[in-house]
């Protein structure tokens, strides 16, 4: 049976938890959920929650696969059995993210494909997708978006109005080009050949990425957890020096205290901190349980968390900069061009390039740095499921090439899956998986029974005593009074309103679905919630003996004495 690995020194640790964490949530949602809530008034509470639920819990969860070397579900199972289900719920929900996360590469990749052009293509209404290209270019010249920022900027409109049904070429381009958008989930129609080739390309990388474990993880994340930086710094310089720049960060800073009166602000700092320090995945537990039994995991975790923190905050100003241009140059609020998640990616963003000199560069440095920003991710979830499923059965799975053959199945079936989300009505689905099956709801109700299974079932003090064998000192005595009292406060507060201010899906605030839709997405969600009961139940009734001393015997768990191997 192989030797379960480890990192080759500490800076493969670092960079791959920060290729995992740091990811397009950075570019694409922190800031537009700052200009949202009030600016800079909102990061007040995306800082309580940094330091009352983001730090402690990725400390717990780093800590925890260190100390076991154990992955996302036998780490559970060592300290504390009854609630093993945690780590099979974090699996439901990282396996979803395997299937759908890896559709945003696709995109992106088809529109860097697509940047290679004398002039992008999503930059005329003369392509043969556009509607009306003939009839409309003659009554309505100002569609093309070249003519439409100056028809916008002139000082007459010459009586004319834009018709109800028009729409900007960037937008067909996405909707009709990429997608081949349906009217709605009940018709998929067929597979976008294109985007599968882009699908299976981007498959390919990642398994290569990953396939000797962390060996090969290790070394590709030195290039793949640095190359976003730079782009993102030569994005940030272009950004500022771009007139309106100025008007843009400052609509992104501005704050405003009075949204700070509105819990919906607070629900969206929480959940963005659990979105982006990629907590409850099973992630964590399996980086940190390729480190030396020694490692300094205390000090790893508070540099990463200010780090990815860091890099959400700059980010915006490398957005919001962009953003103010485009607005200057077609003469609206910044309101009006600010958008999150996809359509800042895929419709916000390459309008702004096209208004720029040598647009192409400008728009491959962007999508370039977007599938690196998604790749590492990935990769480290898909290695992170792979961990979890070898620490489970390491007598099948630890012999000389099994582990390839595991990797390649995942990938394999995943790709299989996907393809549903690359065909014409696949945005509908791809919209059920990210809202439902990887939502903060179910997030946050993994994490309220990890901190309670550590701290007060496991044992806080206890942990710590863990802690300080690994590291030779106890961390700060803050993060065990949130594992105990304000973490799971604050997680169960944010849960419970979170279901109580539920608002169904809408497809761009437009389609609704139909109710088996919604069936299907609550189902999603479900399956990875019921997996912490549901095995809790399952051990009860599969253990012997008095109700109060099986309780004890599972939930105290009977962890092994580890002692610290030699270092290399």
């Amino acid at each position: 049976m192989e030797e379960r690995g480890q990192w080759s020194n500490k800076v493969e640790f670092v960079l791959s938890v920060a290729g995992e964490i740091i990811g397009l949530g950075n570019v694409w949602r922190f800031p537009y959920l700052c200009y949202k809530n009030g600016g800079g008034a909102f990061l007040i509470p995306y800082l309580i929650f940094l330091f009352t639920c983001g730090i402690p819990v990725f400390l717990l969860e780093t800590a925890l696969g260190q100390y076991t070397s154990q992955g996302g579900v036998t780490a559970w199972r060592k300290i504390c059995p009854i609630f093993e289900g945690v780590g099979y719920a974090s699996q439901v929900i990282e396996s979803y993210l395997n299937i759908y996360y890896i559709v945003i590469l696709c995109w992106a990749l088809f529109y860097l494909f697509s940047s290679f052009t004398a002039v992008l293509p999503w930059a005329s209404c003369s392509n043969p997708w556009n509607s009306g290209t003939a009839s409309w270019e003659a009554e309505f010249p100002f569609l093309l978006l070249d003519l439409c920022v100056d028809f916008l900027n002139s000082s007459s409109l010459d009586n004319r109005t834009v018709p109800a049904n028009a729409t900007s070429p960037v937008v067909e381009f996405w909707e009709k080009r990429v997608l081949g958008l349906t009217d709605g989930i009940h018709k998929l129609g067929t597979v976008r050949w294109e985007l599968a080739l882009c699908l299976l390309l981007a498959w390919i990388i990642c398994y290569f990425c990953i396939w000797k474990g962390v060996k090969s993880t290790g070394k590709v994340v030195y290039f793949t957890a640095t190359f976003p930086y730079v782009m993102l710094v030569v994005l940030l310089v272009r950004g500022v020096t771009l007139p309106g720049a100025a008007e843009g960060i400052l609509f992104y800073l501005k704050p405003d205290i009075t949204r700070l009166a509105d819990p919906q602000v607070w629900m969206d700092a929480g959940t963005q901190i659990f979105f982006s320090y990629a907590i409850c995945q099973g992630c964590l537990p399996a980086l940190g349980s390729y480190n030396k039994y020694t490692n300094n995991c205390y000090r790893d975790c508070i540099m990463l968390c200010f780090l990815n923190s860091a890099t959400s905050f700059v980010a915006g100003f490398a957005i919001f900069s962009v953003l103010g241009f485009m607005a200057q140059e077609r003469g609206v609020s910044i309101a009006e061009v600010a958008e999150s998640g996809p359509g800042l990616a895929f419709i916000a963003y390459p309008t702004a390039v096209t208004m720029m000199p040598v647009s192409q560069l400008w728009s491959c440095l962007f999508f370039l740095m977007l599938i690196f920003l998604g790749l590492d991710s990935q990769f480290v979830c898909v290695e992170s499921t792979v961990t979890a499923i070898i620490d489970m059965f390491p007598e099948v799975f630890r012999k000389k090439g099994r582990r390839e053959l595991l990797i390649l199945v995942i990938a394999v079936i995943c790709y299989l899956l996907g393809l549903l989300l690359v065909t014409e009505g696949g945005m509908y689905i791809f919209q059920l998986f990210d809202y439902y099956a990887a939502s903060g709801t179910c997030l946050l109700f993994l994490a309220i029974f990890e901190v309670i299974s550590v701290g007060w079932v496991y044992g806080a003090d206890r942990f710590y005593d863990n802690i300080e064998d690994m590291i030779g000192f106890r961390p700060w005595p803050l993060v065990k009074i949130c594992w105990l009292v304000f973490t799971p406060g604050m997680c169960i507060a944010i849960f419970l309103f979170s279901l109580i201010k539920y608002t169904p899906l809408k497809y761009n605030n437009v389609y609704v679905y139909p109710p088996w839709g919604y069936v299907v997405g609550w189902l999603m969600a479900l399956s990875s919630m019921v997996c912490v009961p549901l095995y809790a139940v399952f051990i009860l009734l599969k253990t012997k003996g008095p109700l109060k001393q099986v309780l004890r015997s599972w939930a105290t768990g009977k962890l092994l004495v580890y002692s610290v191997p030699e270092l290399a």
